[in-house]
C-alpha cells in the first residue's frame, strides 16, 4: 500500500553557502514537497553547530507555512526543557491562529546540542530534568486548563480562544513512547539517531496509548534518514556528505558547514572515525527508488508505522530535492 510521506527538515547549510542559502532552500524545498504529495513538513532545533541554521524552529515553521498552502508545518521539535512552557503555548497558539488546521507542536526532552549550550540556554541548568512538569504546565496553557493550585493558575496562553494543535512527542527511547501513550499524543520515532529501540518503542506505544482529548487513536511516525539517486552508485556518492557530517557530530566537530561530496570523499578516516561511519550506515537507507521503496516499506510495516518522515543530508540543493521526488513516486504510488 502506498506510505504517507513527511519531511523533516535540519535547514543544513552547505560548504560555500551561507546560512540565508540554508534557509531560502528549506522554503523552496518544502514547496517541491507540496507539489510531491508530502503529508507534513518538520523542522528541527538545534543550537551552536555551523552545519545546521535550524536554531529557532517556530519563525522556519511560520515561513514555511506561509509559503505553501495544504502541508501541515511543525516543530521536529521544540525542544521544550530549553524553553519557558508559557512561551512554547503562546507562539504556537500564534502560528495555529495564523494558519488554522495545519500546524503541528512537536516535544523533545533533549537539548539539541552540547552541555554547555545547553547550559546557556537553560539559564545554568542544563542537567535538570524537569520535563514532566514542563509538559504539564504546557498542556494546562494550551488547554485553558491550569490547575487551580499551581502558581500561575491566572495566567493565560494568548491570543485566547485558538485550539491546541496536534501535540506529538518526539523520542529514542521507551521514555517519549510512554509519555506519549499515556497522554494520548502522536509519537514520532527517530530511527534516524538511534534505530535499536525502534521495534520495542512502537510496540510500547501502541500497547498502552490511552485515549485522551488530545488523541482517540495512537498515531505514530517513523523518522528515517535516506538518500535516493537513479542508480545506486550515485546515491552511494552523495551519501558521503552525511558520512563524514554526522562523524564530525558524533566527536564534537560542529563548526564544519554540511562538506561537498568532494571533500568528504577526500577525508581519510582514522580507525574510530571509520567505526562512526560504519555505525551511521545502519540508520540511512541509500540507493535507487526501487531499493529504498523495499528497505524503508519494510521497517514501516514491521513497525506498525502510520507515516515515515524523512530526513536528508545531500550538500547539492537540486540533488535533495530530486532524492525527495524520487521517494515519493516510489512510496506514494
Amino acid at each position: 500500500m502506498p506510505l504517507k510521506l513527511s519531511v523533516l527538515d535540519l535547514s543544513p547549510i552547505p560548504s560555500g553557502f551561507t546560512p540565508s542559502d540554508a534557509l531560502a532552500n528549506s522554503v523552496d524545498l518544502a514547496r517541491h514537497a507540496e507539489a510531491a504529495g508530502y503529508h507534513r513538513y518538520w523542522l528541527a532545533e538545534h543550537h551552536n553547530t555551523g552545519m545546521l541554521a535550524c536554531s529557532t524552529p517556530e519563525l522556519l515553521i511560520a515561513r514555511v507555512a506561509g509559503a505553501t498552502s495544504r502541508l501541515r508545518v511543525g516543530s521536529g521539535g521544540v525542544m521544550l526543557p530549553n524553553h519557558s512552557p508559557l512561551k512554547v503555548a503562546e507562539t504556537f497558539r500564534v502560528l495555529e491562529a495564523m494558519f488554522p488546521g495545519r500546524i503541528d507542536l512537536g516535544l523533545g526532552r533533549a537539548p539539541g546540542t552540547d552541555p554547555v549550550t545547553a547550559s546557556a540556554l537553560r539559564r545554568g541548568h542544563a542537567d535538570a530534568d524537569n520535563f514532566p512538569a514542563q509538559l504539564s504546565d504546557l498542556i494546562g496553557y494550551l488547554k485553558d486548563a491550569m490547575p487551580a493550585d499551581h502558581p500561575h493558575s491566572r495566567v493565560r496562553a494568548t491570543p485566547v480562544g485558538v485550539p491546541c494543535p496536534p501535540i506529538w512527542i518526539l523520542g529514542s527511547s521507551l521514555y517519549g513512547a510512554r509519555v506519549a501513550a499515556a497522554n494520548g499524543f502522536g509519537f514520532a520515532y527517530a530511527h534516524h539517531i538511534v534505530p535499536e529501540n525502534v521495534y520495542t518503542a512502537m510496540r510500547l506505544y501502541r500497547e498502552e496509548f490511552r485515549a485522551s482529548p488530545f488523541g482517540h487513536e495512537p498515531r505514530a511516525i517513523l523518522a528515517v534518514s535516506a538518500i535516493c539517486a537513479p542508480t545506486a552508485e550515485e546515491a552511494e556518492r552523495l551519501a558521503a556528505t552525511a558520512d563524514l557530517s554526522m562523524m564530525r557530530t558524533r566527536t564534537g566537530r560542529t563548526r564544519y558547514p554540511l562538506p561537498s561530496v568532494e571533500e568528504a570523499l577526500a577525508y581519510r578516516y582514522e580507525p574510530d572515525e571509520e567505526a562512526l561511519r560504519q555505525y551511521n550506515r545502519t540508520r540511512i537507507h541509500i540507493g535507487t527508488p526501487e531499493a529504498l521503496a523495499e528497505s524503508i516499506g519494510a521497517l514501516a510495516r514491521a513497525t506498525s508505522a502510520d507515516e515515515v518522515m524523512v530526513n536528508t543530508m545531500i550538500h547539492n540543493h537540486q540533488d535533495r530535492i530530486r532524492s525527495y521526488q524520487l521517494l515519493a513516486s516510489a512510496l506514494m504510488s
